[in-house]
């Protein structure tokens, strides 16, 4: 095992709460904190880590499927939570978070990079209906990891990152068939259709397959509905948009769908098509 060798593994996405872990196999961070700090710490611990090989939380935007341990985490376990000075403010608002942060709160301004245990972080403004949200471009030993969890539509400096990202993390909400026809009340399809809603599987593969490049190795899709989408439809969905346009999936790029409720296995992160821990 190469020590400082980048690890991924998803621990949650979806709607009923989303973490992320990223780091090497003794120290990382971890990328939202949705679900609760308990299971979080037995997800880490079947790692051989725990909160003590946590250096931070970076949070993506103020909704409660996303930060729903941030209060235990930063004023309990006194991890430093990281986020715009908006997107504190909006967490601190929250009903759902019941420990507020007092002394845990660090701030960073959109679009300056910064760095955390040898990582090199920046975000980038992302279009969705909280206070404000942001994606995570984050460079490590030679890697590029790129997060974007809940996008209604595209922008241009989303396009650019992914233009240079070898590892995405990036939404696939929805089948737009099945979330029509389906039953949610006309106002939640509106939402979630709307630019700031989230991202449809047809959205993210053309945007995938328009900025597709030869160092892109792997693509991992997030926040997937239980209720308007299916792993294997988003998957087919995507690999004939890329198929398209000449990208052949598994050879060009890995694509992976990330499991809503249980852990994801640690995947290492190389300049190779994905390979498990």
């Amino acid at each position: 095992m190469i020590e400082n060798q980048l690890i991924f593994r998803c621990l949650a996405s979806g709607s009923s709460g989303n973490c992320f872990y990223l780091g090497n196999h003794k120290q990382g961070i971890l990328i939202d904190a949705g679900i609760s700090a308990r299971t979080i710490q037995k997800h880490l611990r079947s790692m051989g880590l725990d909160y003590a090989n946590i250096m931070g939380v970076l949070i993506t935007h103020d909704h409660a499927d996303h930060i729903r341990a941030v209060g235990t985490l930063g004023e309990r376990v006194h991890l430093p939570i990281f986020a715009s000075r908006l997107i504190h403010e909006g967490i601190n608002r929250n009903y759902g978070v019941q420990e507020k942060l007092r002394t845990s709160q660090r701030y960073y301004n959109v679009g300056e990079e910064w760095e955390l245990m040898g990582m090199k972080i920046n975000t980038f403004a992302v279009s969705h209906d909280s206070t404000q949200c942001v994606g995570y471009v984050i460079d490590y030993q030679g890697q590029r990891f790129m997060i974007a969890t809940d996008c209604g539509e595209p922008n241009a400096e989303m396009e650019a990152y992914i233009r240079t990202a070898n590892h995405i993390v990036i939404e696939a909400n929805h089948d737009e068939q099945l979330l029509l026809n389906g039953p949610y009340p006309t106002y939640l399809k509106e939402r979630i259709l709307s630019p700031k809603g989230h991202q449809s599987n047809v959205t993210c593969g053309r945007l995938l397959a328009k900025n597709w490049h030869p160092e892109m190795r792997n693509i991992f899709l997030c926040h997937l509905s239980h209720e308007n989408n299916d792993p294997n439809v988003a998957m087919d969905t995507i690999k004939d948009i890329l198929l398209e346009e000449g990208i052949m999936p598994g050879e060009d790029v890995f694509i992976t769908p990330l499991t809503r409720l249980t852990p994801s296995p640690a995947y290492t992160l190389n300049n190779q098509i994905i390979t498990q821990k």
